[in-house]
């Protein structure tokens, strides 16, 4: 389903609106939310919405396990750090318990962070299926999403939930969850803004398929609900539109 907001900030109070929906239903279904969160600059402003006034208050904190789709391989402190982001706009700013903050632990080699955040994720599903309630993505202008990034060994994993990444794209070496793990969610939501995203976003959802060239169309969950979050500007070449 493609959704149409006029700018960015509609945009971003949507995707607000979307986590405090798809928390309290979860909450109230299974008494905890698992949600996979997103980097870049794109849902900052939802994560900053999240913290402040009605929505604040309308999440249920202490239930809420937050996770990451992807981290680069730098010091926590680091700008380019996707937990960092999310610290600051959002985390340190609302009543989680630290202890359901799960960052991506970038110590060791990326394989061997990758090694230990499938083992958090294990322990935290357990015995229940291996499904978050919402993983956020952003869409890349080279059609990556996550670290899942064109050519590389990755996009071709059945197997692991979560993998290391060295791509010649990127300034550093990542670690991501991988799309089969990904697929089990219960909802996953793009959230796409700018022109610049205009020509990648129509050769991803109007184009022919090739996931290798486009990784964020392996992006199709299984038994999920799959929601684009769109801005008048990144959708301006679509031919269709919702």
């Amino acid at each position: 389903m493609i959704w149409l907001y006029d700018d960015y900030e509609a945009l971003s109070s949507a995707a607000a609106g979307l986590f405090v929906q798809q928390a309290r239903h979860a909450t109230q279904a299974r008494g905890r939310f698992s949600v996979a969160l997103a980097g870049g600059h794109t849902p900052r402003r939802a994560y900053e919405l999240l913290a402040l006034g009605p929505s604040s208050t309308r999440v249920p904190w202490g239930q809420v396990h937050v996770f990451w789709g992807d981290e680069r391989c730098v010091p926590v402190d680091d700008q380019r750090s996707n937990a960092r982001m999310a610290r600051q706009a959002l985390l340190a700013r609302v009543s989680i318990p630290p202890t359901q903050i799960h960052p991506i632990p970038c110590t060791g080699t990326p394989h061997e962070a990758a090694e230990l955040y499938q083992a958090v994720l294990q322990a935290f599903f357990g015995d229940q299926p291996s499904r978050f309630d919402l993983v956020l993505l952003g869409l890349g202008e080279n059609g990556h999403t996550a670290s899942l990034f064109p050519g590389t060994p990755v996009l071709h994993e059945q197997e692991r939930w979560v993998a290391a990444v060295h791509a010649a794209a990127t300034e550093v070496d990542r670690v991501t969850l991988t799309a089969p793990l990904i697929n089990q969610a219960r909802v996953v939501a793009f959230l796409i803004s700018g022109s610049s995203k205009a020509s990648i976003l129509r050769e991803v959802l109007e184009g022919s398929p090739d996931p290798e060239r486009f990784p964020a169309q392996l992006i199709q969950p299984a038994k999920g609900e799959l929601h684009w979050l769109v801005d008048q500007e990144a959708a301006g070449l679509l031919t269709r539109k919702a």
